[in-house]
């Protein structure tokens, strides 16, 4: 079953809401799945703790370096996918953590800076292509985004991203209330209320089209997932 980390060097990226995103998709379309909250800050966990999360998605928070690779084991055994928030800094658990992983995805904002904090953590993900001998697919998310303005600071990154062979997403996570609600009220974006919480029909579109994306990547890598348990 396809296991997919989020890693990021730098802070405030929005790595950890498109974890939660991707994950509370995958249990919305009815599959179990594990997230790994690597994190030292353990904000996965927080958030677990709040009402509404999934009955099928299940968080693992106390995990080391010398447990991550069991953790995993055990994770891919229990569940069809697996989900790691990882801490920012290139530790060994986050290197043990990358090399068990059929997709690697780094979160970015679109300024220059972030693009070369993300180029850090593709570097590391490319280390561990070497040292285990083995093609570990990766893509850049683009995060935190204006759905109607494109500034020139983003083309440029994406441009250069591009220039330089590094893949991106399609799917941009769009600077929402609804994704910041999640850390508030608990649950997914479906479970929020309308009442409270403005722009949920966008929000929910955007967080299906980025899970559709990822198990789109997830397939054409020849990732262990397929179609019917995603549907």
């Amino acid at each position: 079953m396809p296991t997919i980390s989020f890693v990021s060097p730098k802070g405030g990226v929005g790595k950890t809401t498109a974890a939660v995103l991707l994950a509370t998709e995958i249990a919305r379309r009815g599959k179990a799945v594990t997230v790994i909250d690597a994190d030292p800050n353990k904000p996965i966990s927080t958030w677990a703790r709040l009402p509404g999360r999934p009955e099928n998605l299940r968080v693992v928070s106390e995990v080391h370096e010398d447990t991550i690779i069991d953790e995993i084991e055990r994770a891919e055994a229990e569940a069809p996918f697996v989900v790691i928030d990882l801490e920012g800094t290139a530790s060994l658990m986050v290197g043990y953590a990358i090399s068990r992983c059929d997709l690697v995805i780094v979160p970015s904002q679109g300024s220059q800076l972030d693009a070369k904090e993300a180029a850090k953590a593709i570097r590391l993900i490319q280390q561990q292509e070497k040292a285990f001998k083995r093609s570990i697919p990766y893509a850049v998310l683009l995060t935190r985004t204006s759905a109607a303005i494109k500034p020139r600071s983003l083309r440029h990154v994406q441009d250069e991203l591009e220039h330089h062979g590094v893949e991106l997403f399609k799917v941009q996570i769009i600077e929402r209330e609804a994704f910041r609600a999640l850390f508030s009220f608990g649950g997914g974006v479906a479970g929020l209320d309308p009442k409270e919480v403005s722009g949920l029909e966008a929000a929910a579109a955007n967080a299906r089209a980025f899970a559709g994306e990822v198990i789109s990547r997830l397939l054409s890598s020849g990732a262990p997932a397929r179609p019917a348990e995603v549907a």
